[in-house]
């Protein structure tokens, strides 16, 4: 199951690391500081900070990610929505008149 915390994933930097998916972030970050010369030769996909891919397939993982659907819906959903100024138009406040002269 994908969602499951306790399942085991392969790091990407290094191949004989298996990982819980509840700890695969934290284990990333110190996977790359630990191997600076691997991670430099990979690259983040922009739908899932999980995904390290060699740099020069970024481009193909970018079109074929799963997780590209997930954002797809949520830039549409948010599309969707009025903008929060028009929300604001119905507004009936007006701004006091001002008594003071500065000319005097």
């Amino acid at each position: 199951d994908v969602l499951d915390p306790e399942r085991l994933i392969q790091c990407p930097l290094v191949k004989h690391h298996r990982i819980r998916a509840r700890r695969f972030p934290y284990h990333l970050v110190k996977c790359k500081e630990s191997n600076p010369e691997i991670a430099k030769k990979l690259a983040t996909c922009p739908f899932n900070a999980r995904h390290l891919v060699p740099q020069a397939d970024l481009s193909d993982h970018i079109m074929k990610c799963n997780d590209k659907a997930f954002m797809e819906q949520d830039v549409v959903s948010r599309s969707c929505e009025p903008p929060q100024e028009q929300l604001n138009n119905g507004s009936t406040w007006q701004a006091p008149p001002c008594d003071e002269d500065w000319e005097t």
